[in-house]
């Protein structure tokens, strides 16, 4: 569930071309020669523009992959480079459109651990198209997300020296309410005691903290029925086991000015390292957020 505006500035389109290779440039963000990151896309150089350290830097076709082949799909070839002082996990939502601007698909990308300075080369490929989808002409950069490193959420992979897991889904949207779950799974060789609700910090789109929102324990604060529910008790997780909570608010726009929080940091409990979600959190203009007690997996 990704339902927060996206500002129109977020929006980098490049027409597609035909087969090429890609050329060298002289630049983190000119267009340079495919590296191992970017092979598989025959691209030819595009425009080099960048929103939030992203740039479309070509488009063209993937060569079709597998025993059974396949027709070329279309790539685009990017760059992310880094900023700030720290290293920043980058999450980047593609679009791929066309001529006429209709959406035929969507893929989400992630670039882990961009240094400060360092440029990363890659490329996206969409997914395979419905029969009858029109021709794709352009690629877009709808979103561009990311966070520090060392609070990136994690929901595979090695286990963070923290010893725990945490990550927010995609989440869940009708009539104007939103629920968004938080996961945490104890991967470490210890028992993890909590007791309690995760407290919450949320953050703009530059990560600035976001205040005048009221935090609520209990999901039905907001609304009844969401799994989000209860008081909260003790529970200790084995390794292995996991355990769930939740944001819930309504969208709904009234007086005032709406309210968006894009980031949110998540504390699991008391001296937890934080990790930061993105639970694209359009808050409206109600001022408020449910935020539900952990518990355990199987457990409502």
């Amino acid at each position: 569930m990704r339902n927060a505006t996206l500002p129109a500035a977020l929006a980098g389109l490049l027409l597609l071309t035909a087969c090429g290779t890609e050329q060298a440039g002289g630049g983190p963000s000119a267009p340079s020669a495919p590296t191992a990151e970017a092979a598989g896309c025959a691209a030819r150089p595009g425009d080099g523009s960048t929103e939030d350290g992203v740039a479309l830097t070509g488009t063209g076709e993937a060569a079709a992959s597998g025993a059974t082949g396949g027709a070329p799909r279309p790539c685009a070839a990017y760059t992310v480079t880094g900023a700030g002082t720290a290293p920043f996990t980058y999450t980047i939502t593609f679009q791929f459109l066309t001529e006429t601007g209709q959406a035929m698909a969507s893929a989400e990308e992630t670039v882990p651990a961009v240094a400060p300075g360092k440029t990363v080369r890659r490329t996206v490929t969409a997914p395979e198209l419905a029969p009858g989808s029109g021709a794709v002409t352009r690629v877009e950069v709808l979103k561009v997300r990311s966070v520090p490193t060392a609070e990136a959420p994690s929901e595979a992979g090695p286990c963070p020296p923290s010893g725990v897991r945490v990550y927010a889904d995609d989440g869940d949207a009708a009539m104007g309410l939103r629920v968004v779950g938080l996961h945490l799974e104890n991967c470490g060789t210890t028992p993890y005691e909590l007791n309690g609700f995760p407290r919450i910090g949320l953050a703009d789109e530059n990560r600035e903290p976001v205040d005048g929102i009221e935090l609520l324990q209990g999901g039905e604060a907001i609304a009844g029925g969401t799994g989000a529910e209860g008081p909260a008790r003790p529970l200790v997780l084995a390794p292995g086991e996991r355990a769930h909570s939740g944001l819930v608010w309504r969208n709904t726009v009234e007086a005032g000015d709406p309210v968006d929080a894009p980031y949110a940091r998540v504390w699991a409990k008391p001296g937890a390292a934080p990790v930061m979600v993105t639970p694209e959190l359009d808050l409206g203009t109600t001022g408020k957020l449910g935020i539900a007690p952990w518990k355990k997996d199987g457990t409502r």
